[in-house]
Protein backbone atom coordinates (compact mmCIF):
# COMPACT_ATOMS: atom_id res chain seq x y z
CA UNK A 1 0.00 0.00 0.00
CA UNK A 2 1.24 3.50 -0.87
CA UNK A 3 1.13 6.36 1.65
CA UNK A 4 1.83 9.84 0.31
CA UNK A 5 3.45 12.47 2.50
CA UNK A 6 1.67 15.26 0.68
CA UNK A 7 -1.47 16.63 2.28
CA UNK A 8 -4.56 16.54 0.09
CA UNK A 9 -5.50 19.94 -1.37
CA UNK A 10 -8.82 19.79 0.51
CA UNK A 11 -6.90 20.13 3.81
CA UNK A 12 -5.42 23.52 2.89
CA UNK A 13 -7.50 26.59 3.85
CA UNK A 14 -8.62 28.59 0.80
CA UNK A 15 -9.72 32.17 0.25
CA UNK A 16 -10.78 34.38 -2.66
CA UNK A 17 -7.55 35.80 -4.07
CA UNK A 18 -6.93 38.58 -6.58
CA UNK A 19 -5.29 37.21 -9.74
CA UNK A 20 -4.37 38.31 -13.25
CA UNK A 21 -5.75 36.02 -15.98
CA UNK A 22 -4.80 35.96 -19.67
CA UNK A 23 -7.26 37.51 -22.14
CA UNK A 24 -6.23 35.36 -25.14
CA UNK A 25 -8.71 32.69 -26.18
CA UNK A 26 -7.34 29.22 -25.42
CA UNK A 27 -4.57 30.39 -23.07
CA UNK A 28 -5.04 29.40 -19.42
CA UNK A 29 -2.22 31.56 -18.00
CA UNK A 30 -2.78 33.31 -14.68
CA UNK A 31 -0.77 34.62 -11.70
CA UNK A 32 -1.47 35.84 -8.20
CA UNK A 33 -1.66 39.63 -7.95
CA UNK A 34 0.88 39.57 -5.09
CA UNK A 35 3.51 38.07 -7.40
CA UNK A 36 3.16 40.39 -10.41
CA UNK A 37 5.87 42.99 -10.81
CA UNK A 38 3.93 45.29 -13.18
CA UNK A 39 0.75 47.27 -12.61
CA UNK A 40 -0.78 45.50 -15.65
CA UNK A 41 1.29 42.39 -16.45
CA UNK A 42 1.48 40.46 -19.70
CA UNK A 43 0.99 36.70 -19.90
CA UNK A 44 4.28 34.84 -19.55
CA UNK A 45 3.03 32.07 -21.87
CA UNK A 46 1.68 34.05 -24.84
CA UNK A 47 2.59 37.71 -24.05
CA UNK A 48 -1.06 38.84 -24.26
CA UNK A 49 -2.54 41.45 -21.90
CA UNK A 50 -4.10 40.24 -18.66
CA UNK A 51 -7.29 41.16 -16.75
CA UNK A 52 -7.73 41.28 -13.00
CA UNK A 53 -10.18 38.76 -11.52
CA UNK A 54 -10.72 36.61 -8.43
CA UNK A 55 -10.09 32.91 -7.84
CA UNK A 56 -10.39 30.65 -4.79
CA UNK A 57 -6.85 29.50 -3.99
CA UNK A 58 -4.99 28.00 -1.03
CA UNK A 59 -3.59 30.61 1.34
CA UNK A 60 0.14 31.11 1.03
CA UNK A 61 2.11 32.01 4.14
CA UNK A 62 5.23 33.86 3.06
CA UNK A 63 6.73 37.21 3.91
CA UNK A 64 7.95 37.99 0.37
CA UNK A 65 4.40 38.18 -1.04
CA UNK A 66 3.37 40.35 1.88
CA UNK A 67 6.28 42.71 1.23
CA UNK A 68 5.27 42.95 -2.45
CA UNK A 69 1.66 43.75 -1.52
CA UNK A 70 2.77 46.49 0.90
CA UNK A 71 5.09 47.94 -1.73
CA UNK A 72 2.23 48.06 -4.27
CA UNK A 73 -0.10 49.75 -1.79
CA UNK A 74 2.53 52.37 -0.97
CA UNK A 75 3.08 53.06 -4.68
CA UNK A 76 -0.66 53.58 -5.26
CA UNK A 77 -1.01 56.13 -2.43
Amino acid sequence: MYYSRKRPIADFPCEMTAIWSCTKEGCNGWMRDNYSFNDVPTCSQCLSPMNRSMKELPILQDSYGLKMAIKKMEANV
